[in-house]
């Protein structure tokens, strides 16, 4: 299970990385949205997998889970959906000004050749 965990949080981070380094808007927030899923899944997985354990400990449990992960991951997940909903705004506030989305400032194509 462990493996399978890992596999999914560097597939995350793997294809988080790749959306963050286009050159658009909108690929670039799915990006962040995935490097944010992929450090929840981290946090998570770093409070032990266990199934059907216990978050507190109480007489008779010899096994219990971590609940100090838990926690962190219900915070991560606010502050994610808060950062989402700023960097879609200030995205759309961007493509509404300029008309066009691309992420760096530099003319693409036959207006750089109209304007040089």
């Amino acid at each position: 299970m462990e493996v399978l965990v890992a596999s999914a949080i560097g597939v995350l981070t793997a294809a988080g990385i790749y959306l963050v380094l286009r050159l658009r808007t909108f690929p670039v927030i799915l990006g962040m949205s995935l490097l944010t899923y992929a450090v929840n899944v981290f946090l998570f997985a770093s409070g032990r997998l266990t199934i059907g354990a216990p978050p507190i400990l109480r007489d008779g449990v010899t096994t219990y889970t971590d609940p100090l992960p838990q926690a962190l991951v219900l915070t991560a997940i606010v502050i994610s959906f808060g950062m989402t909903a700023v960097v879609v705004m200030i995205g759309l506030g961007a493509f509404l000004g300029s008309d066009d989305d691309h992420v760096d400032d530099q003319p693409q194509g036959a207006d750089a050749e109209q304007q040089s």
